[in-house]
């Protein structure tokens, strides 16, 4: 009984070439921390396991040469899928108001910038709901007001 798909997804050639990439950057940091000169360096663990990351995106890559490539046209097609697959129109606005959020938090200030990201995305994921939004906005900002400023005496910028 084997549930394995005879197919790749769209992408995911691309994506274990990018993993491996991604061991093989660990294992040059892992070997700049100390390089290898024993094996209780500091540098012995990270490159390990990074050892151990390239050695299982080559099983990976090895693993899928056998697949067929997906029903897509090109590579243009491929990439179209993908987009279309991995990245709905939810994900990318969300993306989008967490990177606003990041960004705000220094000029307009935590508690700010919390509040408003909080308010668009509980908006624009129940679909509207304003007042509802605002009023659990509200709640969960006098909660961490709470707990960080007057109990833990934690200073949020």
């Amino acid at each position: 009984m084997d549930n394995k798909p005879d197919k790749l997804q769209v992408g995911e050639r691309v994506f274990d070439w990018l993993l491996l990439l991604f061991s093989g950057a660990v294992f040059y940091h892992a070997y700049q921390i100390t390089g290898f000169s024993s094996i209780n360096s500091a540098g012995a663990f990270p490159i390990g396991l990074s050892l151990i990351l390239i050695a299982s995106s080559i099983a990976v890559l090895a693993g899928h040469r056998r697949k067929q490539r997906p029903d897509t046209q090109g590579a243009l097609d491929e990439f179209k899928a993908f987009l279309r697959q991995h990245f709905p129109f939810n994900v990318l606005v969300f993306s989008a108001l967490a990177v606003a959020y990041l960004i705000a938090i220094e000029p307009a200030s935590f508690f700010l910038s919390t509040f408003v990201f909080l308010v668009l995305a509980m908006i624009f994921l129940r679909r509207g709901k304003a007042v509802t939004s605002l009023l659990t906005a509200t709640g969960a900002i006098a909660v961490i007001y709470v707990l960080f400023t007057v109990v833990f005496r934690v200073y949020l910028p």
